[in-house]
């Protein structure tokens, strides 16, 4: 830190409680100066001497107080006039950055110029801020903050205006040029620390990194922060993602770590200028060089305070732009009314709609496809996007609040290319399908015996269920996922039963290929073609012969149900699930194909069991409702 010592005389200044002043001197004293609640008994001589402004003001005296003179909203109060006498009396008085600016706007309005006397206050002083103290940088920081109070001398004076010119112009000085001291510190490399790396002693061990300023300003107030920042910007060589970095730092710095203390009565307002400021100063790159986490939480907070339509709207831009950065984690705001939900889906689906429609528009046509006008598999953004949704999904999907056609929308938001796999996306149906459909266990007395029947009841409807399984394509789930799907009850039949046709006909393909490993690729497109055509045949057959069996049931299901009850013991064993039946009839299917059995043996195959799978299934289900359920549609 600079100093400067004016004067040499001890210190002839003596206080009498707190509102006293006194110089001890041979001399009574002759003229009483009251600066706010403080009473200076001095000498007119020295005093008129250096300034101007009391000259007139003494002459001016009123004959009922003609020794005592008021000064009236005296910049810097009763501590700046007590160095201006100090210094018109000669005494020893020390400058520095915390006392400087008050003492040179004191100096201005007491007239200490030239014209009164040579080398008076005000050219000491300023010698000493231009010279000294703008050149450090932690004293023009310093300085810049105690300037504050003391507006608008301040201001007018220029000082706030050097000070800030001072500290933008050593934020776009070469790091490997910088020497001085900053918070956070890389100093140059000691000489011990040079000999055992073996370097020479001109050279650093560390470089000073680019954003060594960011913490030293985050001391400032918003406003002069804000002054700071547009000046670092107007300079034009400092990098986007260093101001990114600064203007974290300053948030981290200044807001409230907690949601109370962010929202309460006596910091909203402050917090909401803060938040504003800050987003107002964002990059000109519209925000690409600010991290993404850092802007979604941002806008968390923009939300929560309620800041300007403005300001969140730049906030959302910007997040779009970068959307491929996102983490859950931080898409996670809370919704606010009239929205029913836990979270901000709105705001989510209105990212990723920017986000599709800034990367439509920037990509060259020659990255889309002919025929469906999806971007090229592969594409690192939309696959990051494609989880992101996914993920999103998967987090919002527990809220019974969330309805079909939000999930189904947010679901569709990114192309097919986004998904090369869908196991992510039956992940999240299958968590949407488990949450909106619950089950209750009713025990009923009947005399002396207990029956527990389980019943079903589900929150969507059978076109709902329908819609969103229609979101997944089962040709794009891994072979875990597969071996899922087909298990899962909450699935549509129609739905279990493309899964395991899809995973049969590429089992019965990958045996084919192996068999002809000489000619793989040419006897696996040949086998496609011969197979699935049959098999699809085969399907729709047993398809049609389970509707008809179904709609026989539904006319005798009286008799059915009391045949159930009179083979009671039939009744009790366990048959394999709906997912086990399928699977061992399309298995007689690719058995046949694999094997190149003509169409009889197929067919005999698949025809053992549509009539007693359904009359078995009916027995063993007893009242059940959900194993009378054979449609697949």
């Amino acid at each position: 830190m600079k100093y400067m010592k004016l004067g040499s005389k001890p210190d002839a200044f003596h206080a009498e409680g707190n509102c006293v002043r006194y110089v001890s001197s041979e001399l009574a004293t002759d003229i009483i100066i009251s600066v706010g609640d403080v009473k200076f008994l001095l000498h007119k001589f020295p005093l008129l001497s250096k300034s101007n402004k009391l000259q007139k003001l003494v002459s001016r005296v009123s004959e009922e107080s003609p020794d005592e003179t008021q000064l009236v909203e005296f910049p810097g109060g009763p501590k700046a006039f007590e160095i201006c006498a100090k210094f018109c009396y000669g005494v020893a008085v020390t400058l520095n950055p915390y006392n400087v600016v008050a003492a040179r706007c004191a100096a201005e309005y007491l007239e200490m110029t030239e014209d009164i006397d040579r080398g008076n206050l005000i050219l000491k002083i300023d010698i000493f801020l231009n010279s000294s103290v703008l050149r450090n940088w932690k004293d023009s920081i310093i300085v810049l903050q105690t300037s504050k109070s003391l507006l608008p001398w301040s201001e007018n004076l220029k000082i706030v205006g050097r000070c800030i010119d001072s500290i933008a112009s050593k934020t776009s000085v070469d790091p490997s040029l910088i020497t001085w001291s900053y918070t956070y510190n890389r100093r140059l490399a000691t000489s011990n620390q040079i000999m055992r790396s073996g370097l020479k002693f001109s050279e650093k061990l560390e470089s000073v990194p680019r954003d060594w300023w960011i913490e030293d300003i985050c001391e400032l107030d918003i406003d002069l922060y804000k002054r700071v920042m547009l000046a670092i910007k107007s300079k034009g060589r400092m990098d986007g993602g260093v101001i990114g970095e600064a203007l974290k730092a300053y948030a981290m710095r200044w807001l409230p770590d907690s949601v109370d203390a962010l929202v309460s009565e006596v910091h909203i307002n402050r917090n909401k200028s803060l938040v504003e400021t800050i987003i107002c100063l964002l990059p000109s790159d519209k925000g690409i060089s600010c991290a993404c986490s850092f802007l979604l939480k941002l806008l968390k907070v923009a939300i929560l305070i309620e800041a300007d339509d403005s300001s969140r709207e730049v906030l959302i831009k910007n997040i779009s732009l970068k959307l491929d950065d996102a983490l859950v984690s931080d898409l996670l705001i809370p919704a606010r009314p009239p929205q029913t939900t836990i979270y901000d889906i709105e705001l989510v689906q209105r990212l990723v709609d920017l986000f599709v429609e800034n990367e439509m528009s920037k990509k060259d046509k020659k990255m889309i496809e002919k025929n469906g006008g999806d971007f090229v598999l592969g594409y690192g953004s939309w696959l990051k996007v494609g989880k992101i949704v996914d993920g999103y999904l998967a987090a919002v999907a527990h809220d019974q609040s969330l309805t079909v056609s939000s999930f189904i929308k947010l679901s569709q938001s990114v192309p097919e290319s986004a998904r090369p796999i869908h196991d992510g996306l039956y992940g999240v149906i299958d968590i949407f399908l488990k949450v909106h459909s619950f089950f209750s266990v009713c025990n009923n007395f009947v005399k002396t015996e207990m029956c527990h029947i389980l019943q079903e009841h589900s929150g969507l409807t059978k076109s709902e269920r329908k819609r969103l399984c229609g979101l997944m394509d089962v040709k794009r789930l891994t072979t875990d996922a597969t071996m899922h799907a087909a298990q899962n009850e909450q699935l549509p039949l129609r739905v279990v039963v493309q899964v395991l046709f899809f995973e049969q006909a590429s089992t019965s393909a990958a045996t084919h290929a192996i068999s002809n490993i000489d000619d793989a690729p040419r006897k696996t497109e040949e086998n496609w073609g011969k197979t699935a055509p049959e098999n699809c045949k085969s399907l729709r057959k047993q398809k049609d012969e389970l509707k008809m069996k179904e709609e026989e049931e539904a006319v005798t299901s009286g008799k059915l149900v009391k045949r159930g009850c009179k083979n009671g013991g039939s009744s009790a064993q366990l048959l394999p699930s709906r997912s086990r039946r399928i699977f061992d009839r399309l298995w007689v299917i690719g058995k046949g194909v694999a094997n190149g059995e003509n169409k009889s043996s197929e067919t005999s195959g698949s025809s053992q069991s549509p009539a007693s799978m359904i009359r078995g299934e009916t027995k063993s289900s007893g009242s059940s409702s959900r194993h009378r359920r054979h449609s697949i549609s």
